[in-house]
């Protein structure tokens, strides 16, 4: 039996949400589109960090914001690479 694909999105509550089947339809290129969304702005919110971060006259309402930005754009390229990791699992069993 092989094991449902992690989507990059979350169901009621923030509940994972699964896809069965081989990776061609619909709703897996939307989640390859979503996934390609989320990891090109965790790309550009990484150089937006790196110029807030040099520039020693930053808030800290500015750094609140950032740190906040930072965290979710973390759990989506985890989510991803979760997702990704265990499809690479399945391919090779």
């Amino acid at each position: 039996m092989t094991a449902g694909r992690l989507l990059p999105w979350t169901g009621e509550g923030g509940r994972p949400c699964y896809l069965l089947g081989d990776g061609s339809g619909r709703v897996s290129r939307l989640a390859d589109d979503i996934e390609s969304i989320q990891l090109g702005m965790a790309d550009g919110l990484l150089g937006h960090a790196a110029e807030l971060l040099a520039d020693r006259r930053v808030t800290e309402s500015e750094l609140h914001y950032l740190a906040s930005r930072l965290s979710e754009s973390l759990r989506d390229v985890k989510r991803v690479a979760d997702s990704r990791g265990a499809r690479l699992e399945q391919r090779e069993s």
